[in-house]
C-alpha cells in the first residue's frame, strides 16, 4: 500500500542522529521510492545499526516552491534528494554543484548535502545501464538502439547510450520538432555522434547484422488504456525490447514483444537500479538492489 506523501508545511527538524531522505515531485502520491529505500536501509542497518536513522520521505513540491524547499530542506537536516517530474531541469540553477555526467544529460534527479550545498547528479542513465544489462546479458554499446520519445526520460536514455557507444542510434518521436530540440540539446553539451531522427516507426538498422535493442521512454502504457507507442511488426528480426514503464508490469509494448517471443523487460530494473545509485552517493556503501527489488514487489502487490 502506497503511503500518502508530506508536505512543506509539515515537515519538522529531525532528531539529532536523524538523516532525512527524500522524493520530492508533483504529483508524488504514486512513488514507491520509499519503499526501495527503507528496503534497503533496513538491510544496510542489520551491519550498521546508524542507518536506523535514516529515514526516507516522499514530499509534494509544487514547481514555484523548489526554490523555499531546498534551503527549507537542508536547515531540516535532509541530505539526500531524489527529484522527479517536473523538478529535473528546473534544479539546476537552484544548486551549488553539478556532477560532470548530469552536466552532459542536462538534468538531475539526485542531490546530495556536500559542503554545504545541494550537488546535483543524474543517476537515471547508470539506473538504465544496470537494467539493460541485467535483462539482456549484453552492454548499450552492443546494440543499435532505438529510443521512443524525446521528453526527460529519453534524454537519459539516449545521452547514456552515447556515453557508452552504442553502435547506432535513432529517436522516433511523434514531433520531430521535439525530437530536434533534443538533439540540439545533446549537441550543446558536448555530444557530436549521429542520430537518425525518425517521424514514423520503421526499421532504421535493416542494414545493420547488430543486435537491436528498442527502449521506451514514453508515457505511453502508463494507463492501460494506452495504445502501444511503436508496432514491432516493422521489425521483421528478433529485437530487444525495453519498457519504462514498470506499473502496469506488461503494457501493450511487452505484450506484443512477447507474443513474437522477444527478450523484453519493464522498467522495475531501472527504477531499482537509479534508486541504488542515489543511495549509494548518499551513504558511501554498496547497496542491495535486491532489497530494493522486494521492496518494490511488495509495494506493487
Amino acid at each position: 500500500m502506497l503511503e500518502e506523501p508530506l508536505f512543506l508545511d509539515q515537515l519538522t527538524t529531525l532528531p539529532a542522529k536523524g538523516v532525512g531522505l527524500a522524493v520530492l515531485g508533483y504529483p508524488i502520491k504514486h512513488s514507491i521510492s520509499p519503499q526501495l529505500h527503507g528496503a534497503a536501509l533496513e538491510k544496510l542497518s542489520e551491519k550498521e545499526p546508524e542507518f536506523r536513522h535514516w529515514k526516507y520521505q516522499k514530499i509534494e513540491v509544487l514547481p514555484d516552491l523548489l526554490p523555499e524547499a531546498l534551503p527549507r530542506l537542508a536547515d531540516l537536516g535532509y541530505r539526500g534528494l531524489n527529484l522527479t517530474i517536473p523538478h529535473k531541469v528546473d534544479v539546476l540553477p537552484l544548486i551549488d554543484a553539478v556532477d560532470p555526467q548530469a552536466k552532459i544529460m542536462g538534468a538531475v534527479n539526485t542531490l546530495s548535502w556536500e559542503n554545504n550545498g545541494w550537488k546535483g547528479y543524474n543517476t537515471d542513465g547508470v539506473g538504465l545501464s544496470r537494467a539493460v544489462s541485467n535483462a539482456f546479458g549484453k552492454d548499450l554499446k552492443d546494440f543499435n538502439v532505438l529510443v521512443l520519445g524525446a521528453g526527460g526520460a529519453s534524454r537519459a536514455a539516449v545521452s547514456q547510450c552515447l556515453v557508452e557507444g552504442c553502435k547506432n542510434l535513432a529517436i522516433y518521436n511523434r514531433s520531430t520538432d521535439r525530437a530536434n530540440q533534443l538533439l540540439e540539446i545533446l549537441k550543446t553539451n558536448g555530444f557530436s555522434q549521429e542520430i537518425v531522427i525518425l517521424d514514423h516507426p520503421v526499421n532504421p538498422f535493416e542494414n545493420t547484422n547488430s543486435e537491436i535493442l528498442i527502449i521506451n521512454a514514453t508515457s505511453l502504457g502508463l494507463q492501460t488504456s494506452d495504445l502501444s507507442p511503436i508496432d514491432l511488426n516493422a521489425f521483421p528480426q528478433s529485437v530487444c525490447v525495453y519498457d519504462m514503464v514498470y506499473n502496469p508490469p506488461v503494457t501493450k509494448l511487452l505484450k506484443q514483444a512477447k507474443e513474437k517471443h522477444y527478450s523484453c523487460s519493464n522498467g522495475l530494473g531501472m527504477l531499482v537500479g537509479q534508486a541504488a545509485r542515489s543511495l549509494e552517493i548518499w551513504t558511501g556503501r554498496e547497496i542491495s538492489e535486491n532489497a530494493m527489488r522486494q521492496g518494490a514487489k511488495l509495494a506493487l502487490s
